[in-house]
C-alpha cells in the first residue's frame, strides 16, 4: 500500500553485515568500534565476549570496512562515516584474511583437522581469480597457493593440506596477498577458542594446542606481511597455551573499558529498537530479563535474546518472556558448577546469587580449557568469562562482587537445581511413597513435616531487596498474572512460589499411578498442581504461595480462596473424581504451611 512504511526485519541469525544492510534487516551500529580499535592500537588485538553478544557480526563489519574493493555505501548513514579522515585513510585499502573457526568441532582430531582444512581452503579459494593469475609469482608461490587449496601441479583435487602446511598455511596466505596487492594485510580469527573446547571435551586437547599454537606462530608473531590481527573468542586462554611468544597482544576482556559498548546492545539502543517496532511498552520486562551485563564500564544486554524476543512479541504480543540464549548452549558450565556444592561451592553462595545479592571471588582471567573445572576458582572465573555471572561493582584488582545478571540466568541456575534435586529425590523412593501417601490420605500434619524434610535438602530462596522498578505490563498466560496484581513486587514474590512448585512437581511426578499436571487452566485460571487418582477417586489441587514476612496462616488462606474462586478442582470433578483435597502450602526459606480443605 502507498504510504505505508515497511518495517526492517530482524536479524536472527543473521552474522553478515553485507547481509544486514542490503536485505532489509534492523542493524544496531557498532562501526564505532572501528575506530576505537585503530585509536588504541594493538598489532594483535583479542576480544573475549560471551556466546551470542554480536562477536561475529562485528568481525564481519571489519572485513566489509577494510578490505580492498569493499562497498563503501554499506557504512552510509552509519557513525563510522562520519569519522571522515580515518575513513579515507583505511576504508577499502586491506587485502582481508577473515576465517571463523567455530565449525572446527571434530569429534577426534583427524575429523578436526579435516575440517580446518576445509576453513583455510575455503578462504584461500575466494582469492583464487587474482592470485592464479597473477604472473609475478615463481613457480614455488603458485605451488604454494595450490597447496592452500588442495591442487597438486597440475590443479587436479588429489590431496589434503598437511598439518606442517595448515600451521604455515595464514602466513603463506598473507605473503601471497602482500605480493600481488602490495598492502599489508589483515587478519580476521573469529571464535579462535571454540577448537579448543571441542578437543578439550572430546580428548585431543594436547594436538590441537600445538595446532593452534602452530597457525599463531607463524600468522600473528613472524609474519612481516600482516598489518593488524584482531581475534574473538570467549575465553583468553592462557598465554603459555597458544600464545607463547606473541608479543603483548592487547586484550579486550569483560573487565576492560576499551570498546566495551561495541559487543551486546545498551540501554538506549534497546530503547531505540522497542521503539521502532512499537514495543516500548514491554522496556520494563526486557530490561529485567536480558539486561544486566557489565563489560568495562558499560552495562549491555544480551543482544540473542532482545533480537528473539522483539521478533516473538510482533508475532504474539501476549507473549511471556523466556530464555533464548540459553538454548543455543548446553549450559555445561552452570550444571557442573551446581554439582559441586559442598566442594568449594557452599548451598548459601548459591542462595545469595539466586536472590540477588554478590560473592566476592578472586577471577583467574587467563585460562587453559583442560584445567576450566580442575579448581574452584577456575569454576567462578569461567562463570564470569562466559557471562553466566556478572559484575555488580568496580573490581578491586582481581577480586570482583559477581551476581547473575538477569533473570533469564536466574532461571538457568534454578532450573539445574530442581534437575539436581529431582535426581536425588528419584533415588529415594520411600521418602516419595511417604509424602505422596500423606497427600493422598489428607494429612496436612505429615505433608508439612515431609516436605520441609525435603526443601532442607535443596538450597531456599531468600527474600532481598530489590530496585525499585515501574510496574510489569499485562502479557498472557501464566505470566499475565504477575501484572496488575502488585507491580514488581509481586513478580518478585511469584518468583519464589515457582520455586517451591518446582521441587513439589518434582516430587509429586515421581509418583507412578498418578496423573500430575502443572499450570494447566481449570476453571476461572491457571492451577499450579493437580494429581488426579483415578482408581480411587482422589483427585489434589495444590496452591503454593510464598509467605513473605513469614504470613504462613494468611498465605495458606488466600491459596484455598484461589482454589475456590477460580474452580481448579473443576477439572478433576468432570473427570469422576468424587473426593477432591485442596491443599494451600506458604513456604518461606526452608520452612512451610500446609492447611487442606476436602469435598466429598
Amino acid at each position: 500500500m502507498a504510504g505505508v512504511e515497511i518495517r526492517k526485519k530482524l536479524p536472527i541469525g543473521i552474522e553478515s553485515f553485507e547481509e544486514i544492510r542490503t536485505e532489509g534487516f534492523y542493524y544496531v551500529d557498532k562501526t564505532l568500534m572501528i575506530r576505537d580499535l585503530m585509536n588504541s592500537w594493538g598489532k594483535v588485538n583479542l576480544f573475549t565476549r560471551p556466546r551470542r553478544f554480536g562477536k561475529s557480526l562485528n568481525m564481519s563489519m571489519l572485513k566489509a570496512f577494510f578490505e580492498i574493493g569493499c562497498d563503501e555505501s554499506l557504512f552510509d548513514g552509519l557513525a563510522i562515516a562520519e569519522e571522515t579522515k580515518l575513513c579515507e585513510t583505511y576504508m577499502g585499502k586491506f587485502p582481508v584474511i577473515s576465517i571463523s573457526l567455530k565449525s572446527v568441532s571434530g569429534v577426534d582430531y583427524s575429523s578436526a583437522c579435516s575440517m580446518m582444512r576445509a576453513v583455510i581452503g575455503n578462504e584461500a579459494r575466494r582469492f583464487e581469480t587474482v592470485l592464479m593469475g597473477d604472473e609475478t609469482f615463481t613457480e614455488t608461490e603458485k605451488g604454494l597457493y595450490k597447496q592452500l587449496i588442495a591442487l597438486d601441479s597440475s590443479g587436479q583435487n588429489l590431496f589434503s593440506m598437511s598439518e606442517s602446511t595448515m600451521k604455515e598455511s595464514l602466513k603463506t596466505l598473507s605473503a601471497l596477498l602482500y605480493k600481488h596487492y602490495g598492502k599489508k594485510v589483515i587478519i580476521l580469527i573469529d571464535e579462535y577458542d571454540v577448537p579448543l573446547a571441542k578437543a578439550n571435551d572430546k580428548g585431543y586437547y594436547t594436538d590441537m594446542v600445538e595446532l593452534i599454537r602452530g597457525m599463531f606462530d607463524q600468522a600473528l608473531k613472524t609474519n612481516e606481511s600482516l598489518y593488524l590481527a584482531v581475534l574473538t573468542g570467549c575465553l583468553r586462554v592462557s598465554k603459555e597455551s597458544i600464545f607463547t611468544g606473541l608479543n603483548n597482544p592487547k586484550m579486550y576482556t569483560i573487565l576492560d573499558a576499551n570498546c566495551d559498548e561495541q559487543f551486546g546492545f545498551t540501554d538506549a539502543e534497546v530503547r531505540q529498537m522497542l521503539d521502532y517496532y512499537d514495543l516500548t511498552d514491554y522496556y520494563d520486562v526486557t530490561k529485567e530479563w536480558y539486561d544486566g551485563y557489565k563489560i568495562g564500564r558499560a552495562s549491555v544486554y544480551n543482544p540473542w535474546d532482545v533480537i528473539n524476543w522483539c521478533d516473538q512479541l510482533l508475532t504474539n504480543p501476549n507473549k511471556a518472556p523466556k530464555s533464548y540464549w540459553a538454548n543455543t548452549s548446553g549450559n555445561d558450565e552452570v550444571r557442573k558448577f551446581i554439582r559441586r556444592m559442598g566442594n568449594g561451592v557452599t548451598k548459601a553462595q548459591i542462595e545469595r546469587l539466586i536472590s540477588g545479592e554478590t560473592v566476592q571471588k578472586k577471577i583467574v582471567e587467563q585460562l587453559t580449557y583442560n584445567s576450566l573445572y580442575d579448581s574452584i576458582e577456575n569454576m567462578w572465573s569461567l562463570l564470569y568469562a562466559t557471562g553466566y555471572l556478572t559484575q555488580s561493582a568496580s573490581p578491586v584488582g582481581d577480586v570482583v562482587q559477581l551476581t547473575i545478571p538477569n533473570e533469564e540466568v536466574r532461571g538457568i541456575f534454578t532450573s539445574f537445581i530442581l534437575d539436581l534435586f529431582e535426581e536425588e529425590v528419584a533415588g529415594d523412593g520411600a521418602a516419595v511413597t511417604r509424602f505422596c501417601g500423606a497427600l493422598k490420605a489428607g494429612n496436612p500434619s505429615d505433608v508439612e513435616r515431609l516436605f520441609t524434610e525435603f526443601m532442607k535438602r535443596t538450597i531456599s530462596i531468600r527474600d532481598t531487596a530489590e530496585p525499585p522498578r515501574t510496574k510489569c505490563i499485562e502479557m498472557g498466560g501464566s505470566f499475565c498474572r504477575r501484572a496488575e496484581r502488585g507491580g514488581v513486587s509481586r513478580v518478585r514474590k511469584e518468583v519464589k512460589e515457582n520455586f517451591y512448585h518446582g521441587i513439589l512437581l518434582g516430587i509429586i511426578g515421581l509418583k507412578s499411578g498418578w496423573d500430575v499436571n502443572s499450570n494447566r487452566e481449570s476453571g476461572e485460571g491457571y492451577y499450579d498442581i493437580s494429581a488426579g487418582i483415578e482408581d480411587e477417586g482422589i483427585g489434589i489441587i495444590i496452591e503454593v504461595k510464598y509467605a513473605e514476612n513469614e504470613s504462613f496462616e494468611e498465605e495458606c488462606q488466600n491459596a484455598l480462596d484461589q482454589i475456590n474462586k477460580n474452580g481448579y478442582a473443576d477439572e478433576l470433578k468432570k473427570d469422576g473424581m468424587w473426593k477432591i483435597l485442596k491443599y494451600g502450602i506458604a513456604c518461606y526459606k526452608k520452612r512451610c504451611k500446609v492447611v487442606l480443605q476436602q469435598e466429598g
